[in-house]
């Protein structure tokens, strides 16, 4: 079965809970017994919002006005702790639409990072799906595991975790022929293609998320190599807000523009010759070599250092602890109530 947060209700203990202040700024806290928000503009008592429902006005001491709202997914990923860099929400949505993840569906993602796609291809592949992430390092699948089992309250059963390389575990973990869709968010998707291949079913297919054009170009040379795979389809995602008030209509001066490129193509069934293209633009002579020297690893990768790593995974796993103990609180509460009715309904 897999793990649900509540999404109605009351707010209580354990909850996680949007604040939204005079100027619009956003504050998601998690409701604790003797808990206080703190801010410039005075401060909130936890206690204070623990029983209103969801969509309620809560003054702080100085008599500034807080709308508390449960979070959406798209604000717990843009605030959460973070090992890797996130999908972005945009990102995560055309992944989920592109790639046609549907309930029921076997998923296989990797790397998992902060697991902020991870979420969202959870919530699509429903309780009757599989998700099976994997991810090199110990210390985002730490911050990634908190993360999930945070939003969600508990860690979903669906959901498994594998730390080890994508090419080198998958075998184990899903079958030959068995996984409908296959995501790929890591820095050198091409080394996964051949295994991707064996663990797709005909017809499914692999979406990978990169963020240069070398990696793009490199990848989409690599499905087309293996004879495997349609032709791969690119596109990137911009999204621009716009600010609608009144007759002040015009768009925001900032856009959330170039996070990544998606590439997707479906997997062939075996021994099936993909039908040549009757145009396809001509492309130039490179070598591994040549693509090498502008790939982020040639580049030098940023990466968090293990300490910050280790104090973020610290946080995500503290988040996560408090979030299952309220939903096993809620799960108590509610069957004292059912106990209760019972009870009255029999001595009626």
């Amino acid at each position: 079965m897999s793990a649900q947060r509540r999404q109605s209700g009351p707010f209580l203990w354990g909850d996680k809970v949007q604040l939204t202040g005079p100027k619009g700024r956003m504050h998601t806290i998690t409701l604790t017994e003797g808990g206080v928000f703190h801010t410039h503009r005075g401060m909130v008592a936890h206690e204070t919002v623990v029983g209103l429902p969801d969509g309620s006005v809560i003054t702080s001491t100085t008599g500034d006005d807080y709308l508390a709202l449960r979070p959406l997914l798209a604000d717990f990923v843009m605030s959460m702790p973070r090992g890797a860099a996130i999908v972005y929400p945009k990102d995560a949505a055309m992944i989920v639409t592109f790639a046609d993840i549907f309930p029921g569906a076997t998923v296989v993602e990797a790397g998992v990072g902060s697991g902020a796609l991870a979420l969202s291809l959870l919530r699509a592949v429903g309780p009757e799906g599989r998700l099976a992430s994997f991810e090199r390092r110990d210390e985002f699948a730490a911050v990634a595991e908190g993360n999930v089992t945070s939003f969600l309250g508990q860690r979903p059963d669906n959901w498994t975790l594998t730390v080890g390389d994508l090419v080198e575990e998958l075998p184990g973990v899903v079958d030959d022929g068995t996984a409908d869709r296959v995501v790929l968010d890591m820095l050198a998707p091409w080394e996964c293609v051949d295994a991707t291949a064996r663990a797709l079913k005909p017809g499914g297919l692999v979406v990978v998320y990169v963020a240069t054009v070398t990696q793009l170009s490199r990848t989409a040379e690599a499905l087309r190599d293996t004879g495997s795979f349609t032709d791969p389809e690119s596109s990137e995602t911009l999204v621009r807000s716009w600010h609608v008030e009144g007759l002040a209509v015009r768009p925001d001066h900032r856009m959330i523009a170039h996070t990544g490129f998606l590439l997707t193509a479906r997997r062939l069934a075996e021994g099936t010759v993909l039908p040549a293209l009757k145009r396809r633009a001509s492309k130039s002579d490179f070598s591994d070599e040549d693509v090498e020297l502008w790939t982020p690893g040639a580049l030098g990768e940023r990466t968090a250092s293990s300490k910050k790593l280790r104090k973020t995974a610290r946080q995500a796993q503290d988040a996560a602890a408090k979030a299952v103990a309220a939903t096993d609180a809620d799960s108590a509460l509610r069957t004292t109530e059912t106990t209760a009715d019972d009870a009255v309904t029999e001595k009626d």
